[in-house]
């Protein structure tokens, strides 16, 4: 199991819990505004934190944290998921998964396993533009596509988000991808902020007025959209 990072205490990352944050090396996809770079692109050059060193924090902090948050890169490119989330879930902790949605496979296997309580999917753009936006010329969106309706089937509390970037993300996209996620859970609009980790430092974000006028756009499809990360 390749983790790469601690965030030992958070309040933003799983919603409505106090939790640790666990972070993998790897990811299918190479989003140029990612900001978390080096999990993609340096993965391999990274220490490992060992997982005793893991499990002995999240036991000495039983009943101080409610859950555990999975993120990346992308946990589902790891092998052994499935066994670190089982170990997470059997000291009594909540699990979130934060995920591209490219491995639907896995997360129907997680799923029926009980593994997770919470989902945060990345929706990269509309559909047509889902190629372009996450840095592969071998896409195949039918996997994106059926994670969307796996996540909304499965019962699980769960929110879809975008990372809107000025350069990459239209007025039409985002109606685009209303239509397609019309009638959901919970849908996170995302400001764009560029940090020294970002894969190309190149991108701009939207204003905070400009975001509240397509959320109240995207409100017309799905009831709860949110703002997130806005000043």
């Amino acid at each position: 199991m390749e983790i790469k990072g601690l965030a030992k205490t958070t309040l933003l990352d799983y919603p409505g819990h106090v939790a640790a944050t666990l972070f993998v090396g790897g990811c299918q996809f190479k989003c140029p505004f990612c900001h978390n770079g080096s999990l993609v692109t340096k993965a391999g050059q990274l220490p490992n934190i060992p997982l005793e060193e893991v499990y002995s924090f999240l036991e000495k902090r039983r009943g101080v944290l409610d859950g555990v948050c999975i993120t990346g890169g992308e946990p589902t490119c790891q092998p052994d998921l499935r066994e670190l989330l089982y170990d997470i879930k059997s000291m009594g902790y909540l699990v979130k998964l934060d995920t591209n949605g490219y491995d639907p496979g896995q997360l129907d296997q997680i799923f029926k396993e009980g593994l997770v309580d919470y989902v945060a999917m990345d929706i990269k753009n509309s559909q047509s533009k889902y190629a372009k936006t996450v840095g592969r010329t071998d896409f195949d969106i039918t996997r994106i596509k059926l994670s969307v309706d796996l996540i909304r089937e499965s019962g699980l509390d769960y929110e879809f988000r975008t990372t809107i970037v000025r350069e990459l993300h239209s007025i039409d996209d985002m109606v685009e991808i209303a239509e397609w996620l019309k009638g959901c859970q919970a849908y996170y609009l995302q400001s764009y902020v560029a940090s020294e980790d970002v894969i190309m430092p190149v991108f701009s974000s939207y204003s905070k007025l400009e975001l509240q006028a397509i959320q109240a756009m995207m409100q017309d499809y799905i009831p709860k959209v949110f703002l997130r990360g806005i000043e």
